[in-house]
């Protein structure tokens, strides 16, 4: 599907920003739908966190054209930024505050802001509201963070690399935060280094490198699109263990099949994964 420009959260086109002699995004073409999760992802230094400057209005581009919401950042009304959430990697809130009065306290800042204790349960802090911040887990920090990020009901919400440092279990019970988000019908644009935390939450991908996007899709159509070889493993019949590499894995089984006459011992297929694709498409593949 084509997405038309009405239906459009987010649009550049060749989104520049230089620093120096350094191009940090050096034409980026993005087409974020309205509602959809989408993930931006690249190594350190690649761009992201500029373009998400850029979009939300906080850093200026040097050229290119930028369409947010309908509106271009640059020159965007108060209304405009009371649409446009973001939580940023590093947390802002005062640590002697307590929950409450931190979300209300920024629930001012916005024309129609949601319920402050509505905010709170929606990122499952309802029994810390009376804690002072200082007193919470890095999680629960983060929770806090994204509380801060859609109190004021925004249509568009950016997460810069909203996970980093999180354990196993609080960055699944963040995802089911985020899934609950774009399910009220915010567009959420996520940055991330973690590949299986894009693959759970984008409905789209871009991968930037180098301040330019080097692929874009599906987490599918990207694995079938740059996935390369495919490898095949089967036993023979004196035991030996066998493999073979190859772009056409249908045709090898097909071989195997009539060389068995039935079931191939020890069969098995294994693909490329998102992460091996991410890490050809940004130049690491060496580095597995």
């Amino acid at each position: 599907m084509t997405a038309t420009t009405g239906e459009l959260a987010v649009r550049t086109r060749g989104l520049r920003k230089r620093y120096g002699q350094l191009d940090a995004v050096a034409g980026v073409d993005l087409s974020i739908r309205s509602g959809e999760v989408f993930g931006l992802l690249g190594p350190n230094g690649a761009g992201k966190s500029t373009t998400v400057e850029i979009l939300q209005g906080h850093r200026a581009r040097d050229a290119g054209e930028v369409e947010v919401l309908g509106e271009d950042p640059a020159t965007a009304t108060r209304s405009w930024r009371g649409k446009v959430g973001i939580v940023w990697q590093d947390e802002s809130a005062p640590g002697e505050l307590t929950v409450r009065e931190t979300v209300r306290h920024f629930s001012r800042y916005y024309p129609n802001p949601r319920q402050p204790d509505e905010v709170i349960e929606l990122v499952g802090l309802a029994e810390k509201a009376g804690s002072r911040i200082k007193a919470l887990s890095g999680g629960q920090r983060r929770r806090l963070d994204v509380a801060l990020g859609v109190i004021g009901g925004p249509e568009l919400l950016l997460l810069d690399e909203p996970t980093t440092g999180f354990d196993p279990g609080a960055r699944r019970q963040f995802w089911s935060l985020i899934r609950q988000l774009a399910a009220e019908g915010t567009t959420i644009l996520l940055t991330t280094h973690y590949l299986e935390e894009a693959e759970a939450l984008a409905d789209r991908l871009a991968v930037i490198a180098g301040g330019r996007i080097a692929a874009e899709g599906t987490p599918a159509h990207l694995r079938e699109s740059y996935s390369g070889e495919a490898t095949v493993e089967w036993t023979e019949p004196d035991g030996s263990p066998r493999s073979e590499r190859t772009t056409t894995p249908t045709r090898t089984v097909a071989g195997l099949m009539r060389r068995y006459d039935g079931e191939i011992p020890g069969l098995r297929i294994s693909r490329p994964t998102l992460e091996d694709v991410y890490l050809r498409l940004t130049g690491q593949e060496s580095a597995r």
